[in-house]
C-alpha cells in the first residue's frame, strides 16, 4: 500500500480542540488506534458537502497527516477541495459539532456542511443560501 506522506503544501490541519474530541469519539467506540477520514462527496444544498468516519487505516494513495497524536485520512480527490482547509470542534448550547473552514469554498449551506468552490459553482443549483439541513 502506496500512502502519500504528507510533504505538499496543501493540508488539512486540525484544531486542538477538534484533536481532543475525536480522540474523546475513539475511546467512546473502542477504536483508539483508528483515525479520522475527512471527505468530500457530492449532494448537499451547495453541491458538494463534507464528510467523516473513524477508520482504521488509511487506503492506498490517502494523504495521512497526523495532528496532536490523530491520524487523519484524505484521499486525493477530497484533498483537491479540502487543501488548507482547518477542522474544529465546538461545543455550544445549541449542540456540538465539528466545523470545517475552507478556504476553497465560495459560499456555505447555512449549517456549514456543504459548499460550493470556485469550480462548482456554476455547476450546482443556487439555494441563495438557504438551507434543508435543520
Amino acid at each position: 500500500m502506496e500512502l502519500m506522506e504528507q510533504t505538499m503544501m496543501e493540508t488539512v490541519y486540525l484544531t486542538d480542540a477538534a484533536a481532543d474530541m475525536v480522540k474523546t469519539l475513539l475511546v467512546q467506540k473502542n477504536v483508539p488506534d483508528h483515525g479520522l477520514r475527512v471527505f468530500v462527496a457530492g449532494g448537499g444544498c451547495s453541491g458538494m458537502q463534507y464528510g467523516m468516519a473513524l477508520e482504521a487505516e488509511p487506503r492506498p494513495y490517502d494523504h495521512m497527516i497526523e495532528y496532536n497524536g490523530v491520524k487523519v485520512f484524505v484521499d486525493p480527490t477530497s484533498m483537491m477541495y479540502l487543501g488548507n482547509a482547518t477542522i474544529d470542534y465546538e461545543d455550544s448550547i445549541m449542540g456540538g459539532g465539528f466545523k470545517i473552514e475552507n478556504p476553497n469554498a465560495v459560499s456555505a449551506c447555512g449549517c456549514g456542511s456543504s459548499f460550493k468552490t470556485k469550480e462548482s459553482a456554476g455547476a450546482a443549483h443556487d439555494s441563495g443560501g438557504g438551507c434543508g439541513c435543520g
